[in-house]
C-alpha cells in the first residue's frame, strides 16, 4: 500500500509492505473463472479517488474509459462538477473541461495540492501542508483560509472535499471533518474522525440522506443524531443504505449498520484486500492474490472466483473494478 510523506508538501512515497510473512490467502475452494471481463486501451498509469489515467493518456472515470486525453506528466486530483482537476508540470492547478470543448483554467499556486473539488464558481482545495482555502474560478483569488497542523505521513488514500448544497467539508490530513459555509466564508465546526500519530488522514466520507459515514486507516465515524466511533484497521470501506462494509488489514469482511453496530464478520486468513465493491444484493472483494470473492451481505455465504489479477493497483468503478489493462464486471 502507498503511503505520502507530508511537511510542508507532500515529499515523496513510502511502500509498506506489511510483515515479512511469506504466507498468502489460498482458498479451501475455488468455484471457477470469473468470466465477466474485458479490457482497457491500455494499462492503469495514476489512480485517483474519482478517476483514473491510463498509461496511454486516456482518462478512465466511474463510468468507464474516455477517449479524453490527460498529459501523462499531470497528476490526477478529482473529476468535479464537469471538470477534470490536475496538477499540471509546474505544479499550478489545471482544470480540463470533461466536455473537451471548454477552455482550461489554470490557478498558479505553485504548491503541493493534495486533494480538490469544484461546485459552480468555486473550488475547495486541500494543500499537501493541511492548509484548506477556498478560490473563485473566475476571479483566481483566494476567498477563504484555514490552517491546520501539518502531517509528518499520510496514507495515500486522499480523499477531496465534497460540497453539501452551501457547505463544504475539508477531510483533513490529520484526522478531522472541517466544516465550512460558503456562502459566508465561515469556519462552523471541526469533527474528528480519527487521531492517531502518523497514516491519520480521512480516506473516506459518504452522506446517504441524514447519515455520514467517515473513516481513516484506523478508525469510522458515523454521524447523524448523534456519533458513533469504531476502531479498525481498515482498507477499503463501502457506504449504502443498507449498511456499512469493510476490509481489514487481517483479512476480514466486516458488516455493519449505518450507526456502526456490528452484524458480522467473515475472516479469510492472510488474504490481502485491495478493493470492494456493493451491488445489489452482494459485496464483491477483491483479493491481491487474484481472487474475487462473492459475499452475500450478511456475510454468511460467499463464493471464490479466480480473476487474472497480478496487480495491486486497483481503481473501483460503478460496476467494474480495474486492474492494469483489465476490468471484471460485477452489476
Amino acid at each position: 500500500m502507498k503511503y505520502f510523506l507530508a511537511g510542508v508538501g507532500i515529499l515523496g512515497a513510502l511502500f509498506i509492505h506489511g510483515c515479512s510473512s511469506k504466507e498468502v490467502y489460498k482458498p479451501e475452494n475455488v468455484k471457477g473463472e470469473w468470466r465477466s471481463a474485458g479490457r482497457l486501451s491500455a494499462p492503469l498509469h495514476q489512480v485517483s479517488e474519482s478517476g483514473a489515467v491510463l498509461a496511454n493518456g486516456n482518462l478512465l472515470t466511474k463510468e468507464g474509459e474516455k477517449k479524453l486525453k490527460i498529459p501523462i506528466n499531470f497528476r490526477l486530483l478529482n473529476i468535479s462538477d464537469g471538470w477534470i482537476i490536475t496538477q499540471n508540470a509546474t505544479n499550478d492547478l489545471e482544470l480540463i473541461p470533461e466536455n473537451g470543448v471548454s477552455e482550461h483554467i489554470i490557478l498558479e499556486l505553485k504548491r503541493t495540492v493534495a486533494a480538490a473539488t469544484v461546485q459552480g464558481d468555486t473550488i475547495a482545495i486541500l494543500f499537501g501542508n493541511n492548509e484548506m482555502a477556498l478560490y473563485s474560478l473566475q476571479t483566481k483569488k483566494m476567498t477563504f483560509k484555514e490552517s491546520s497542523n501539518a502531517p509528518i505521513a499520510v496514507d495515500a488514500r486522499i480523499s477531496n472535499p465534497k460540497f453539501l448544497k452551501d457547505l463544504v467539508l475539508f477531510l483533513t490530513l490529520d484526522g478531522k471533518i472541517v466544516i465550512v459555509n460558503v456562502t459566508d466564508k465561515k469556519l462552523l465546526r471541526s469533527i474528528i474522525v480519527g487521531s492517531e500519530e502518523y497514516f491519520n488522514n480521512v480516506t473516506y466520507l459518504n452522506v446517504v440522506e441524514n447519515n455520514m459515514v467517515a473513516a481513516t486507516g484506523a478508525s469510522v465515524l458515523a454521524l447523524s443524531q448523534k456519533e458513533s466511533r469504531e476502531k479498525y484497521e481498515v482498507r477499503d470501506i463501502a457506504y449504502t443504505e443498507d449498511g456499512v462494509w469493510l476490509t481489514t488489514k487481517q483479512g476480514e469482511v466486516i458488516a455493519l449498520s449505518p450507526t456502526l453496530q456490528y452484524k458480522g464478520k467473515k475472516k479469510f486468513p492472510f488474504a490481502h484486500f485491495v478493493g470492494i465493491s456493493v451491488q445489489k444484493d452482494r459485496v464483491y472483494v477483491l483479493e491481491q492474490g487474484g481472487y474475487l470473492i462473492a459475499l452475500n451481505k450478511n456475510l454468511l455465504t460467499y463464493d471464490v472466483y479466480d480473476v487474472d489479477m497480478k496487480h495491486d493497483t486497483v481503481f473501483v468503478g460503478d460496476e467494474k473494478i480495474y486492474f492494469n489493462d483489465r476490468y471484471i464486471l460485477i452489476k
